[in-house]
């Protein structure tokens, strides 16, 4: 018996395209309908339940501030977002560039990594905190005097980074460079590097924030 146009390879292997398509597209329905019936479960039962909220109390810059906050909101969103304090930088939002740098009971934190909840009661300070134009701090003063900035930006949390490296340096808490763990510690330029070295400038000024962070301590009485 003579072969039909039905019985060629080219036909045969259509034929099998098909039936795969067809067997694929079956499997998917159900997973489809049942997407759609969730979809449709959900929006009946009404509008999707709020994240929890707490309220905390933040002591900023000597000024009580009572919050009502998401759980989730870091303290640089809570202080930029909620209280209108933009000094404090958002620069890489993962505690790697140093731009949020505040003080939070005397010690410096990376603000991006620190839930506000977690400072109920806390006394924190920012750089608007630390000096006004007209009365500077004597780091903001010698990082003018010095031009230990260019665009900026990073400059708020450099004073406040610099203000608590002197801190832990004059309470003699030793850095990855100090040779002697149980001395007293010296504001050297190694030391200085070290415990800055978590603030980085995209503009390249280090040596003049340097000088700047040494003249303030070589004032210090």
């Amino acid at each position: 018996m003579a072969p039909t146009a039905a019985d060629s390879p080219e036909v045969r292997r259509r034929g099998v395209l098909v039936g795969s398509l067809a067997t694929a597209a079956g499997a998917l329905m159900p997973a489809a309908r049942s997407e759609a019936q969730a979809m449709t479960s959900s929006s009946q039962d009404g509008p999707a339940a709020m994240p929890p909220a707490v309220r905390s109390t933040l002591r900023i810059n000597g000024q009580a501030h009572t919050l009502t906050l998401d759980t989730r909101t870091t303290l640089l969103d809570a202080l930029r977002e909620h209280l209108h304090l933009t000094g404090s930088k958002k620069g890489c939002d993962h505690g790697q560039c140093g731009a949020c740098t505040v003080i939070v009971n005397g010690r410096r934190i990376n603000s991006c990594l620190s839930l506000a909840a977690m400072h109920d009661g806390d006394e924190i300070t920012t750089i608007e905190g630390l000096g006004a134009p007209g009365k500077l701090h004597p780091l903001q003063a010698a990082f003018v005097k010095h031009d230990g900035f260019q665009c900026g930006y990073c400059t708020p949390g450099q004073i406040c980074s610099a203000l608590g490296a002197l801190a832990e340096i004059k309470a003699g808490i030793p850095s990855h460079v100090s040779s002697d763990l149980n001395a007293g510690q010296q504001a050297t330029a190694e030391e200085i590097r070290e415990r800055m070295s978590g603030n980085i400038c995209r503009c390249g000024a280090y040596s003049n924030i340097l000088m700047a962070i040494q003249e303030v301590e070589a004032a210090k009485p």
